[in-house]
């Protein structure tokens, strides 16, 4: 992906504006509010301690490539970055920044394709695709490249719409959905006969998620474009500019209904078609590279890829902060490695891809620090020490269970992977995870107490997307504890979480009940 000349001087131009604005904020000339809504578009926001800024690197597809991961080491030294966030939306935060330090980062991103536009406010978000495609056996066909064209183009024409509210698009290629392409603004599943089924106007959030609609079973790759264009055009016809919380794209279910929203989103299509000049050209998946295969490895976190003797590996540090260290360590491992490169997955995980078994195993060893089990792979939100909007600590409680759980000695598979979301966002989507947690308040003797709902049983599961439902109210300090005794029960049962909530509901109700 690369943006023309035209674009890049003028987002440099924007960046250079905004070095005065960020000082202005800094010298307290400029309140949050007015802050938020100047900095957001460009992909920055102050954090709770307005002293500190996160920067968020767009990836389009999770692309992680040599370049990319050379700049997030060079920058992660020179200029002493404080914390490094794994995002939902596959995408790379950088916290702790001083004001001084987020435009050059921004403009220097620039060089190796990264930009940061568009990365928070009422923009076209981050385009999601399948971590493994191009490289997962089964896949129906690799659909980064489309993720990526939708990227440049919505990059086109960021500054020329005005939308009510953000605009999430993701790519499943037929094997993985943890892009959420089931209830997400824009959801594309490929297919094996080569076309998307296309799903719009899902998602997640305390009120009213929803799945997404679907609109067309069969769109053709090389139309994609004038699909996305349609969205925008309908978003912009009917979204919501009036009440922000009723502005995202699951609105338009209410008020047009599903079959009206269908209706005139699929009249933008044939508009759109009829105007011409969308259409995909020579977009072909990167050829296989030729490598020595011979080798083979056994590993829980080494996975097979379609092209034979060739891994992937899984990499999922605690809560999503990677370590500042390691992008250097991998870069070093990775640099002479033909075709090799990251894609960062939106549950938090990389995914380091094209390893021959040799290069696996000392990828493997760089990184020993990563989740061991299923729950460790949790997700969780930057929570709200760092966060403006944020409500509870997500991180912190993610580390106190994790500890509470690798000391009780819970075996692997007995708890599920769980999703906490600081606040009502649910930026960690926690209603659909096995067991997701909302951060809120609990009363306990008529005065408020740290605590977060509960909810079971929701999937991102492809073909089997459900939300899960609320089952109540835990106070934060006893998260750890309800997690211990229900993993100590399925582990008593010898049975995986999954078996044992649909086997024990009745004393797993018990159980929460007790915590309630």
């Amino acid at each position: 992906m690369e943006m023309s000349k035209q674009w890049t001087d003028t987002f440099r131009g924007e960046i250079e504006s905004f070095q005065e604005t960020i000082s202005a904020f800094d010298r307290g000339e400029l309140d949050r509010k007015a802050y938020k809504g100047m900095s957001g578009g460009l992909g920055s926001y102050a954090q709770r301690d307005a002293s500190k800024h996160m920067l968020r690197l767009r990836l389009p597809a999770g692309r992680l490539t040599l370049d990319r991961l050379k700049f997030l080491a060079e920058v992660a030294e020179r200029e002493n970055v404080g914390r490094m966030k794994l995002t939902t939306c596959g995408t790379i935060q950088l916290h702790d920044l001083a004001a001084g330090q987020v435009p050059g980062i921004m403009a220097e991103a620039v060089g190796c394709e990264i930009y940061t536009k568009g990365g928070g406010g009422d923009n076209p978000r981050n385009v999601m695709a399948s971590p493994l495609s191009g490289v997962q056996p089964g896949e129906a066909f690799n659909v980064v490249p489309y993720a990526e064209a939708v990227t440049e183009y919505l990059l086109s024409i960021c500054r020329d719409i005005k939308m009510p509210r953000k605009l999430k698009i993701a790519f499943c290629n037929g094997v993985d959905d943890c892009v959420h392409s089931a209830f997400r603004d824009m959801g594309f599943l490929a297919q094996e006969d080569g076309t998307f089924a296309l799903r719009i106007a899902g998602g997640l959030g305390a009120a009213r998620p929803s799945m997404g609609v679907l609109v067309e079973e069969h769109v053709q790759p090389r139309e994609v474009l004038y699909y996305v264009r349609a969205m925008v055009d309908t978003f912009c016809a009917h979204g919501n500019y009036e009440n922000r919380a009723k502005a995202r794209t699951r609105y338009m279910q209410d008020t047009l209904g599903p079959d009206g929203l269908k209706e005139v989103f699929l009249k933008n299509v044939a508009a759109r078609k009829a105007e011409g000049g969308l259409e995909l050209k020579g977009l072909e998946a990167p050829a296989d590279i030729a490598r020595d295969n011979s080798g083979t490895v056994d590993h829980p976190r080494a996975i097979p890829q379609k092209q034979a003797g060739l891994y992937a590996v899984k990499y999922h540090p605690i809560g999503g902060l990677l370590p500042v260290e390691k992008p250097r360590q991998l870069y070093e491992l990775l640099k002479d490695v033909p075709g090799a490169e990251i894609r960062v997955a939106p549950n938090e995980t990389l995914y380091v891809i094209n390893l021959t078994a040799a290069e696996a195993e000392r990828v493997i060893a760089a990184t020993a620090d990563s989740a061991a089990t299923e729950f460790e792979c949790s997700v969780a939100c930057i929570g709200a020490t760092t966060c403006q909007q944020g409500v509870r600590d997500s991180q912190g409680v993610l580390q106190a269970a994790v500890k509470a759980v690798r000391e009780a000695g819970i075996p692997d598979g007995a708890l599920p992977k769980i999703c906490i979301s600081g606040c009502p966002s649910s930026c960690a989507a926690h209603q659909a995870g096995a067991m997701g947690f909302q951060g809120g308040v609990k009363l306990v003797d008529k005065k408020p107490q740290p605590a977060f709902k509960m909810f079971l049983s929701g999937t991102d599961r492809l073909g089997a997307a459900r939300f899960g439902q609320e089952v109540g109210t835990v106070l934060e300090v006893d998260l750890p504890a309800l997690l211990v005794e229900l993993g100590q029960a399925a582990a008593a049962a010898g049975q995986s979480w999954d078996q044992w909530s649909r086997d024990h509901a009745r004393e797993r109700d018990a159980i929460i009940a007790k915590y309630n």
